[in-house]
Parts: structure tokens; sequence; C-alpha cells
């Protein structure tokens, strides 16, 4: 079978992780679950033991450094260099105008946590099946909880025993519609990971945004290969429209596919999603601290420290963060408002 091409995202400042998570070196190069990074769990999910191509990373320059460091001497990886950041729909359709047009893109952000790397793997052979017969497929992550911060995938009627048509692409809901998702059971979490042919996206893409399509293929075609970097010409792609790959593509082809997974997954979007990915202790405390810390008659806490000796008494559903001289602490009502901080904003 031909390989499937890992096409790896890397972007964003992930504010609402702050102050762990930085602009200078945002979350997936942090090793935030276990001792890798994200990015490198990103990585090592695709081995080319499994049937699964070298590479193609795409990152903005102000990554690269961290890029670079932690892809480490992967045998013929490709790194992408954004000029600017145009959104989803450029970014992949630069990896696209770089590939041949029957290969495969399995497209993967590089700051997820997916906690059962098999289901990964029998995900992403049954979506390869279903993109080689010309189907553009999500991934489907099954839905645990009616959460309100993500988008959801109808399932629609099955096509053979690999998946099923994507009846609708549903916007983040609000609670009583996410619970009423989940009910239903026929819903699952649009968890923004992709596999389609290089030809069938662009030909998406053509159809529906055609600037974007022209503009980022001028760009490629004008671009300049230095080792594994490829630069596309910056002056050109400043032109092109900023989009998702979703609202670009996915929303509008006749041939939206969807498979089914469960594989422990999860955005770490922020420091909540970031503690129920942890091991807890039968209290529901995690900790992640490098010098002491002391939990007493606590509930659901997370203490995140550099250093700093941390002592907590008789707190619940709370975050607590310690990155060198700045210390944030939340209730775990209000991590979305992380990302709203003076010191998140202006890193």
């Amino acid at each position: 079978m031909p390989e499937i091409v890992p096409v790896i995202l890397c972007g964003g400042s992930g504010t609402r992780l702050w102050p762990r998570s930085r602009t200078s070196k945002p979350k997936p190069f942090l090793p935030l679950v276990g001792d890798c990074t994200l990015f490198e769990a990103a990585l090592a999910r695709c081995p080319t033991h499994a049937g699964f191509a070298p590479p193609v990373v795409v990152t903005g320059r102000q990554h690269l450094e961290h890029v670079e460091e932690q892809l480490g001497d992967v045998a013929d990886a490709q790194v992408i260099v954004e000029p600017a950041a145009k959104n989803t729909a450029a970014a992949i359709a630069l990896a696209a105008y770089r590939l041949p047009e029957d290969a495969v893109m399995l497209v993967c952000p590089s700051d997820h946590h997916i906690g059962n790397p098999q289901a990964f793997a029998e995900a992403a052979c049954a979506a390869d099946e279903l993109a080689r017969e010309g189907w553009l497929v999500s991934f489907g992550i099954e839905a645990t909880a009616p959460e309100t911060g993500f988008g959801y995938l109808k399932r629609g009627e099955p096509i053979g025993d690999k998946g099923f048509r994507t009846a609708q692409f549903v916007e983040k809901p609000d609670l009583e519609r996410a619970k009423a998702f989940l009910a239903d059971g026929g819903y699952a979490w649009n968890g923004g990971i992709f596999a389609f042919r290089v030809k069938d996206f662009l030909n998406e893409l053509k159809a529906h945004r055609p600037a974007i399509a022209a503009v980022v293929a001028k760009a490629v075609a004008q671009g300049a290969v230095d080792g594994r970097r490829f630069h596309p010409d910056a002056e050109i792609f400043a032109g092109v429209d900023s989009d998702s790959v979703d609202y670009a593509v996915m929303e509008n082809t006749d041939r939206a596919a969807m498979v089914p997974v469960d594989m422990d997954w999860s955005d770490i979007g922020n420091w909540y999603a970031l503690h129920l990915a942890l091991a807890r202790d039968a209290n529901g405390n995690a900790v992640r601290c490098q010098g002491p810390v002391e939990l007493v008659d606590c509930r659901n806490v997370l203490v995140d420290s550099d250093g700093p000796r941390v002592s907590v008494v008789g707190l619940e559903d709370v975050i607590v963060v310690v990155d060198g001289n700045d210390i944030m602490i939340t209730a775990v009502s209000d991590v979305q408002k992380v990302g709203k901080l003076s010191g998140a904003v202006n890193q």
C-alpha cells in the first residue's frame, strides 16, 4: 500500500495555557503530558515502519527553531515555512502543492494529546482507504461529554464498513444543544484531523476557494528550497485569504466522510483540559512540579510549577501555575478567560 503522508500543522500561541505556553515557545513544543512534547508525540504517532511517509511540517518562522530542534534527524522530513499565518486552508494547500497528486495527506494538529496511538493508527488506515476512493475524510472523535468548545460532525449513511458520510458539520453548540448531541449518539467531535488525496483536496479548493488555490500555487511555484526547508514566495503569499479548511472545503464538498475513533483525545485547549489528560489521585488532584508541593483537603486541583514550593489547602476546582516569576491561579470554571489576561495577550 502506498504511504500516508503526515502533514503536521504547527502554529498558534496557546494563550489559554499561559504562563507555561508563550508566543516564544507555545504548547506544541512543551512536555505537557509525559516526557515528550506534543509535537514530538505527533511525529511519533506516524512512524515509517507503520506505513507513514516522512512528515511534512508547516510552521511559521517564529517556531522554526523549535520545530527543527525537536524534529531531529527524521529522514527526508520537509519543513514548509509559512511567510504569514493565513489559517488552515492555505497551510494545507502549501503542503498539497509540494506533494504528488495521488499522495494521501493525513493532516494533524501538532498540539493535541492522543492517549491511544493504536486507535489513531487504525483510524488513519481506514481514512486512507476512503481517501483513495476520493473521499475527504474527517476523524469523528467519540464525544464523551457535552462540550461547547468543539465543532461536531453528524454521522450520515455508512460507506461500506470503513466509515460514514458526513451528514452535517455543526458549529460549536450551546450547552443544551451539546447535551442533545451526546444523548443522540450520532454526533462526534471534529478534532481537525483530516485525510484526503492531494488532487481531491486541490480540486475542491479550486472549486470553492479559487483565489486561495491560485495564490498558494503561485507562491509555491516561485518559492525556494533551502535544505529540508521550503520557503514559499512571501510577497505573493501575503495576498492569500485567511480561511479554515472546514469553511473553505469540508463544509462545501459533497464527498465529505468521517471515520469514528475513540483514542483518548484532547486538544489540551486550556488548563482544565490538561488536568483531565493527566494522571490524578483519588481526589482528582494532579501535580506537575519540579519542586515540592503539598495539597491538604483539596479536590480537583491541578498544580503546575517549575520550582518554588507550592502549598494548597482546602480548595476545590482550582488551577495553580507557577512559571518563573509568573503565577496564575484560576477557578476551573474560568479557564477559558486565561487567554485574556494581560500577561497572555502581551507575552
